[in-house]
């Protein structure tokens, strides 16, 4: 289905200023929330102990807080989960036992309600929690760095910055709303990071595609020209896939409920914004950098222009 007509070219290169600009202060804004405020980072990263409590009607936090402080919790996180009825708290790291602190806790809130529900508890230490951090940080390092490599060998190294330049902006930036909203950083956030930079990838490359087809076919024309063009005729792909993709993870944020609704928030954020940077950033980057049709003509063979002269005339 194509929503642009594919004889018609957009001049999307003459906005590459404003859109650039635009970049340019979210990646601002991004990275000052990200070095004052910093991340919300979920237990998987901290460490300590998460408990999830059922209720069968609903609960009041500030009854929920003052119990949990009166019994040496001062400084657990208390947040309703999914509903008003569940309960999840957030406990520092303690050297009791799982058992011993669930048991603590359920004594410490039979005050706020009877009949209550340990629906889950976990533990993860300290030490554990610094690793996966740790691990997180280089596993997102690793694959920028395969990234660029596999995109210099298929296309040329200017591709190759440009599309590195370009998914560090969608990162950037979806970090950068989880650290203005605050929303709790887990390990279910990172895979959808690493998700976010495959899929903007995947866009960029079919763009590139294009850009270097149409460098090669297009004998006049700028380069702006070109670029332009070819970004046209991907359009419509990327909308088609863009919007399907955004339905599957509306569904998924409004129907998957409270332990998925960060990961499927995180993809959101990095559709919208990776949609946009395939667009706008990538491809601004590519004739930035200065990719022209001399850069993307396959070589020429050895000898080939000796196999083209007419052969020797004979008597």
């Amino acid at each position: 289905m194509q929503f642009i007509d594919p004889n018609k070219t957009i001049d999307f290169m003459s906005k590459r200023k404003l859109a650039l600009t635009f970049s340019a202060i979210l990646l601002l804004a991004s990275v000052v929330s990200l070095a004052v405020k910093g991340l919300s980072f979920g237990i998987d990263f901290t460490g300590g102990t998460l408990v999830e409590i059922g209720y069968p009607d609903t609960a009041e936090l500030s009854e929920v807080r003052s119990a949990l402080g009166e019994h040496g919790f001062d400084s657990a996180v208390v947040q309703h989960f999914g509903t008003s009825k569940d309960v999840l708290i957030r406990l520092a790291v303690s050297e009791d036992s799982t058992a011993d602190i669930s048991t603590k806790v359920l004594n410490a809130l039979e005050e706020t309600g009877s009949d209550l529900d340990l629906r889950r508890i976990e533990f993860v230490g300290p030490q554990i929690g610094s690793e996966l951090a740790e691990d997180g940080g280089l596993a997102l390092l690793a694959a920028l760095a395969g990234i660029m490599m596999y995109v210099y060998f298929r296309f040329e190294i200017r591709f190759s910055l440009g599309s590195v330049m370009a998914l560090v902006h969608d990162v950037l930036i979806t970090l950068g709303i989880f650290s203005l909203l605050q929303i709790e950083f887990d390990l279910t956030v990172l895979a959808a990071l690493l998700a976010v930079i495959g899929y903007s990838l995947n866009d960029t490359i079919v763009v590139y595609d294009r850009i270097r087809e149409n460098f090669r076919k297009m004998r006049k024309g700028s380069s702006e020209g070109i670029i332009n063009r070819s970004v046209t005729q991907t359009l419509s792909r990327t909308i088609m896939t863009s919007i399907t993709t955004l339905l599957v993870l509306m569904a998924l944020y409004v129907f998957g409920g409270e332990i998925i609704n960060a990961f499927s928030f995180a993809l959101i954020i990095g559709v919208l914004v990776g949609t946009y940077s395939s667009i706008y950033v990538a491809s601004s980057l590519a004739l930035i950098l200065g990719v022209s049709k001399e850069d993307l003509m396959p070589p020429e063979k050895e000898g080939a222009d000796e196999e083209n002269l007419d052969p020797p005339f004979q008597p």
